[in-house]
């Protein structure tokens, strides 16, 4: 089965299109088939770097943390991180492993995945930059989340049949990746009961919560026209007012990271960054400066 994490697929337009025209021959499975090749080098350095986030997560007390990893290159919009997941520590101690939302290629539909730290870890777009940041939950906090994340009927009843890469944020046509896990969080610290309406139920308590993802901007009226050329990208979903701001309520990693500091917030945050030269560990909630320089009390890893 051939996966993708589509997450950030809302912005792929802006570097995979040149004019509307060439827009027009793209599909789904473009996206799906994109990979690159790995040098030994590249390869040996992302194992180590997948290393350093493992023993990252086996320090954590709790048994879940949130865990994103950046992907294609969304600076220009102000993004480093573009899909989450929550990862559990298994009961016999074996390590952890990333449950989270994909894309499945062959079946054109959404689906929950289970990948070890390794394989999330050498997610990223670019095998000379990447970035993971762990939020780690206070321990005490964590019981109700894992019997959620591991309750196989409420995780199916929380996924959504159709994907969007930019979905609305309080929409139920569509589901990305970042939305999944807020939902699922939602369900767990609303102790919602299981149903075929659980998504509802979840965006009525994030409402509440509240949960407001900040707007991203799309800074062209070409690009949001764009996106009608790229697939599993819609516009139909969101506000009729927000799109014509360009102005997209789509739940990222970083809007799930301010809702748990929010709620939790004796959480601790951990960043996780490779230059393809050195490994730099950073905690705070401050990012790691851009480009993986480290700071004054960060702890450095050469890797050539």
């Amino acid at each position: 089965m051939r996966l993708r994490a589509f997450c950030a697929l809302l912005f792929a337009f802006a570097a995979a299109t040149g004019s509307a025209a060439s827009a027009g021959s793209l599909s789904s499975s473009r996206f799906c088939d994109r990979s690159q090749e790995l040098t030994a080098s590249e390869q040996d350095k992302l194992l180590r770097f997948a290393a350093v986030v493992r023993d990252e997560l086996a320090a954590t007390e709790g048994s879940v943390a949130l865990i994103s990893r950046s992907g294609l290159d969304l600076s220009r919009f102000g993004i480093r991180y573009s899909h989450a997941a929550l990862a559990w520590r298994h009961d016999d101690d074996a390590g952890w492993s990333a449950r989270q939302l994909y894309y499945a290629c062959d079946e054109g539909r959404p689906r929950i995945f289970d990948q070890g730290t390794a394989g999330f870890a050498m997610g990223t777009d670019d095998p000379q930059l990447g970035y993971i940041s762990i939020v780690r939950l206070p321990a005490e906090t964590v019981p109700p989340l894992r019997r959620t994340l591991l309750d196989p009927s409420r995780v199916q009843h929380l996924l959504a049949g159709s994907y969007s890469a930019n979905a609305y944020a309080y929409g139920l046509d569509y589901q990305n990746c970042n939305q999944w896990v807020v939902e699922l969080l939602a369900a767990a610290w609303g102790d919602l009961a299981d149903g075929m309406d659980l998504r509802e139920r979840a965006q009525a308590w994030l409402r509440t919560a509240p949960y407001t993802p900040e707007a991203v901007t799309i800074r062209s009226r070409w690009l949001m026209f764009g996106a009608a050329f790229v697939p599993l990208v819609h516009l139909g979903d969101h506000p009729r007012e927000a799109v014509d701001a360009m102005q997209l309520q789509v739940s990222l990693p970083s809007t799930l990271e301010t809702l748990v500091r929010q709620r939790l917030p004796a959480s601790e945050r951990v960043e996780i960054c490779h230059d393809g030269r050195q490994v730099v560990v950073h905690q705070g909630w401050e990012p790691v400066a851009e480009g993986c320089v480290p700071g004054e009390n960060d702890r450095v890893i050469v890797l050539d």
